[in-house]
């Protein structure tokens, strides 16, 4: 197993374990200062609107900065997956070889020797440009559609979703070099790019009802505070959002030909990260909203 399928592993089990431990010590809304340890797991993994209700030291909100800043991520990844996506173009249609320090941290993250000497899939390309695109959208529907409360998110977790969007870049290229067999058939293609589609528009259409909550009809913000969502996917789960963030990543994998291990490794993170997300916030508007919906689940409908 190469180095960047140990990292993948390696934060699907953190969140795995994370979203265990969040289960088996649930407690009540005004429980919340039972034990260091249990306040700062819970700091750890909460943000936002789920983060309220944790009664904190002093000295722990030293390390809040504002959620609002979830563009920043999206700044990183358009940036920087645009220049891989570059790159690999460059490479595959005009031949241009990939800079020698590129391939250098791919044999280092893959133990795959002679990257320098790879040619990248098409299908590779294709996985970098919805890539693109998808944090492009979400770059867009940060700054131009969601309405931030004052809610905030600690900076480790700030931190980490920095640094994430880099490492998934060079993952994309990583798995083209560690997936087997040739490259994608027509009907993974066309699977891969009409589930991306559907998700995106779903996820699109999940936080246009989120900000409707707090804006009126001329689309001014009228009010901060938070609502019950409804209408669309959100009469089914919570956070029909997390769900379509799932799918997208599922489509990827599906584009990159369905074979490489890597890629299948990065939605097993995305899964046990956005299911600890969504169940957060399922909970908080079942303990918050006495009329909440009890048919509605957290994540993926019918079923968690």
């Amino acid at each position: 197993m190469s180095m960047i399928d140990v990292l993948w592993c390696f934060l699907a089990f953190c969140f795995f374990v994370a979203f265990s431990i969040h289960g088996l010590c649930e407690v009540g809304p005004g429980e919340r200062e039972s034990g260091f340890m249990y306040v700062l797991f819970q700091d750890l993994i909460r943000y936002g609107k789920t983060k309220q209700s944790l009664r904190r030291s002093a000295w722990l909100r030293v390390f809040d900065v504002p959620k609002r800043w979830f563009w920043h991520f999206y700044v990183i990844s358009v940036c920087w997956n645009g220049f891989l996506l570059v790159l690999t173009f460059n490479c595959v249609y005009v031949h241009q070889p990939l800079p020698v320090w590129l391939t250098a941290v791919l044999e280092a993250l893959t133990g795959v020797p002679g990257s320098h000497s790879a040619v990248p899939r098409p299908s590779t390309i294709l996985l970098q440009l919805l890539l693109f695109i998808h944090s492009f959208r979400r770059l867009l529907e940060c700054l131009l559609i969601s309405v931030f409360s004052d809610g905030v998110i600690h900076l480790a977790q700030y931190a980490f979703g920095l640094g994430y969007y880099i490492v998934l870049g060079l993952t994309a290229l990583c798995s083209d070099l560690s997936a087997k067999g040739s490259d994608m058939q027509d009907w993974l293609l066309l699977l891969g790019c009409a589930v991306f589609i559907w998700a995106s528009l779903l996820q699109h259409r999940s936080m246009v009802l989120l900000a409707q909550l707090r804006t009126g009809k001329s689309g001014t913000v009228e009010t901060l505070v938070h609502r019950v969502p409804n209408g669309g996917w959100f009469e089914l789960v919570s956070c029909p959002h997390y769900f379509a963030e799932l799918l997208i990543y599922v489509s990827l994998s599906l584009v990159s030909g369905g074979l490489s291990l890597t890629w299948w490794l990065v939605v097993l993170y995305v899964f046990f990260n956005q299911a600890l997300a969504a169940q957060l916030c399922h909970e908080l508007y079942v303990s918050k909203y006495e009329s909440y919906p009890k048919n509605r689940n957290a994540f993926i409908p019918f079923v968690l």
